[in-house]
């Protein structure tokens, strides 16, 4: 019997990807974004305490590989209040341009992308699988941000019993 096809498959040829350059690129861009969050926090709080307002909640729930900003809730004291029609600068980056893009927001779409970008940042993932839920509370009295997160996971236990 004589085998006409090959056994082995044939090698790959190696890699033209340069991995070490892209993970140096990833962690360039990450600290140039995290580089302009004070900024951003602090751009916010200013603009947060002008409207008067002390401090808003923001809720988020995420499963099955899919998460959401379920509420974003603008406080005076103990009084709701309206989010005005105030934008702000926000700086940003994107990943084709190395150039920092001042972005004009309302005041609630800075609080929203800065609460996914904490998300981002503290819990990658936070809404794939079983997911998590939580709630921030940025404090603009106090010029900061509280997050309080919990992640869903499944248990298995096993029991085994020799009788």
């Amino acid at each position: 019997m004589t085998q006409t096809e090959p056994t082995l498959a044939a090698p790959l040829r190696p890699s033209t990807v340069d991995f070490g350059a892209v993970l140096a690129a990833h962690a360039e861009h990450t600290a140039r974004t995290l580089a302009l969050r004070p900024g951003n926090k602090d751009r916010l709080f200013d603009g947060l305490m002008a409207a008067g307002i002390t401090h808003v909640t923001v809720t988020f729930d995420g499963a099955g590989d899919s998460g959401q900003i379920e509420s974003i809730g603008a406080w005076s004291g103990d009084t709701a209040v309206d989010f005005p029609a105030t934008e702000i600068l926000y700086a940003a980056l994107t990943w084709d341009d190395p150039e920092v893009e001042m972005r004009s927001l309302s005041l609630e779409d800075v609080v929203e992308q800065l609460a996914y970008d904490f998300l981002s940042d503290t819990h990658g993932g936070w809404e794939n699988n079983d997911g998590a839920w939580g709630e921030f509370c940025f404090d603009a009295s106090a010029r900061c941000i509280h997050l309080e997160f919990n992640e869903r996971f499944t248990s298995s236990e096993l029991y085994t019993y020799d009788f």
